[in-house]
């Protein structure tokens, strides 16, 4: 696992912090912007502040030790497991620029459980098919020179829809909306720019 992914888990890991408010924010905003918050995140505040809403995809600022953070963050539209019904923690599209690092638009999915070990799944959008690699209870793509392509297609894309398998073989299948996607990733790419 290169640096750059692992640093990508640890400012996700520390961003979640306050992520649950903020995800009632996205199911409160019914397809519109939102205004940000009036108080901006404190100086090195690895509390998320909203910057704005737009359709299911919110776009987030945090510093998380002093490096600030931009991502559009979204919950899937619908989540099936197989067996059905299993218990999982809520899953999370993430796509994150953290300009220190000279990141830009990085995807990831935090899936909600911890993966088998190995597994290999595939983000599917609109027909095209790009190979992601899972650590934990997440998933990268796999082959970075492929980011930028990614990014565009979902932002063309209607929808985004990820396989994932559990460590104890359970099948899922999440769906993202992207519908609001382009704006929140325009959003994100205005307060971080490199």
């Amino acid at each position: 696992m290169s640096v750059r992914r692992i640093l990508t888990v640890v400012s996700l890991s520390v961003a979640m912090i306050g992520i649950s408010d903020l995800a009632q924010a996205q199911t409160a905003a019914k397809g519109k912007a939102a205004p940000a918050k009036q108080a901006p995140a404190a100086a090195g505040s690895a509390e998320p502040t909203l910057l704005g809403q737009f359709g299911p995809w919110g776009a987030y600022t945090a510093s998380p030790g002093g490096k600030k953070v931009c991502f559009a963050l979204a919950k899937p539209s619908s989540s099936k497991t197989n067996p059905a019904n299993r218990p999982r923690d809520p899953a999370y599209a993430f796509i994150s620029t953290r300009p220190a690092e000279k990141v830009s638009n990085e995807v990831s999915i935090m899936i909600g459980y911890q993966l088998k070990p190995g597994y290999e799944s595939t983000l599917d959008v609109g027909g095209a098919k790009f190979a992601m690699y899972t650590q934990g209870d997440g998933l990268w793509i796999k082959n970075a020179a492929e980011e930028e392509r990614l990014v565009e297609a979902l932002r063309k894309a209607g929808d985004v829809t990820v396989k994932g398998l559990s460590s104890k073989g359970t099948e899922t299948t999440d769906s993202f909306s992207l519908k609001g996607l382009a704006q929140a990733l325009d959003k994100v790419a205005q307060e971080c720019r490199r």
